[in-house]
């Protein structure tokens, strides 16, 4: 059974994983840190924050970030167990949420947060103008 597909327009796609270690009290600095950097470009060639776009956000799980090459195969040791990554992505998600809705300029724009769902394949459609691809640890 083929479930909806979640799609944005002009926007931010973050691809996100969880190492063994993270916690809840991370999140709050990730969610600050992706909505307030500078990383979309404007119509006169300034970047601006998704925040100061104002942009829609795409969140996908992407466990397979937290892969380590051994040999000829890969492991994945280094990410956390799936439940407690499970709690984390709810609360970034969520979180996500609040800060884009608390934005006036989000919020009168009709900015939208869609997201994938946590321990499910991901099928996966982008088209940008890119491609520019940050990875950013925290």
């Amino acid at each position: 059974m083929l479930l909806p597909r979640p799609w944005i327009q002009r926007g931010l796609v973050i691809y996100i994983c969880f190492f063994k270690g993270a916690s809840e009290e991370l999140i709050p600095k990730m969610v600050n840190t992706l909505l307030n950097v500078k990383l979309s470009e404007t119509e006169s060639g300034k970047y601006v924050s998704l925040l100061d776009l104002p942009g829609n956000l795409l969140i996908i799980p992407q466990a397979t970030l937290g892969g380590r090459l051994k040999g000829r195969n890969m492991q994945y040791h280094s990410n956390i167990e799936k439940e407690k990554g499970m709690e984390l992505y709810s609360h970034f998600v969520t979180l996500c949420e609040k800060e884009l809705a608390a934005n006036t300029k989000c919020a009168e724009a009709g900015v939208v947060v869609k997201y994938g769902t946590y321990g499910n394949i991901q099928v996966l459609k982008l088209d940008t103008n890119g491609p520019f691809t940050h990875m950013i640890e925290f």
